[in-house]
């Protein structure tokens, strides 16, 4: 019996549905992908250096007075603007590292005790002992040896200066504006001279430790 063309089955073999990769496969022949924007990149990079610098100069925090990094870190931002660097802003910048620095070192040279009224009571290190802010209080001031200036005093002023230079010089706000021609080699600079400098004080402290509880500044 003959059958008619139309009439035949016909058996088709379905291929297999393939479905979307969830991610997207690399281009053909191995092309790189397209590169990030430089934008992105800039920003990165800058990110990455605030964190390293953050992470280099955390531990030199402990060598400053409590107050000055505060006040360095709050008035900076509105001294540098908008970045312009102009002459009045590097000057400004120049008067906040002076009054920070003399800060740092004055701050040293002051310690305090606990008077009979169980308050606290601050003065100025002196050859002859300590010498209150405010005289004519009617509180006996120890004669102890240890309220007298001595070497270890001016080490630690020293050590507090070297610190905070490596603190604001760390920051691209300052080096922008008073070395823009240097910003570079500040930059290398700046990758191993804030551990230095934390290496370097951590063993004076160690020789020199510090006995005073002045303005800021904590005994070790």
């Amino acid at each position: 019996m003959e059958q008619s063309e139309d009439m035949g089955i016909k058996i088709y073999t379905a291929s297999p549905q393939v479905e979307p990769p969830l991610y997207p496969s690399s281009p053909p022949g191995g092309a790189a992908p397209d590169p990030p924007h430089p934008r992105g990149r800039k920003r990165r990079a800058l990110a990455s250096g605030v964190q390293k610098t953050i992470s280099k100069t955390s531990m030199l925090i402990n060598f400053l007075p409590t107050g000055t990094l505060l006040t360095f870190e709050m008035v900076l931002p509105s001294v540098y603007g908008k970045g312009e660097c102009s002459y009045v802003s590097t000057l400004m910048i120049y008067f906040l590292l002076g009054l920070c620095t003399l800060s740092c070192f004055f701050f040293h040279f002051t310690d305090s005790f606990r008077g009979p009224d169980g308050k606290v009571y601050y003065g100025f290190v002196t050859p002859k002992g300590l010498a209150v802010f405010k005289p004519g209080l009617g509180v006996e001031v120890p004669k102890d040896e240890r309220y007298k200036v001595g070497f270890s005093d001016f080490v630690h002023a020293m050590m507090s200066v070297l610190v905070f230079v490596a603190i604001s010089f760390s920051d691209h706000r300052v080096t922008d504006c008073l070395f823009p021609r240097h910003a570079k080699e500040l930059d290398e600079l700046m990758q191993s001279f804030p551990l230095m400098v934390g290496i370097i004080c951590s063993g004076l402290f160690l020789v020199f430790p510090n006995t005073r509880y002045g303005i800021g500044c904590m005994s070790s």
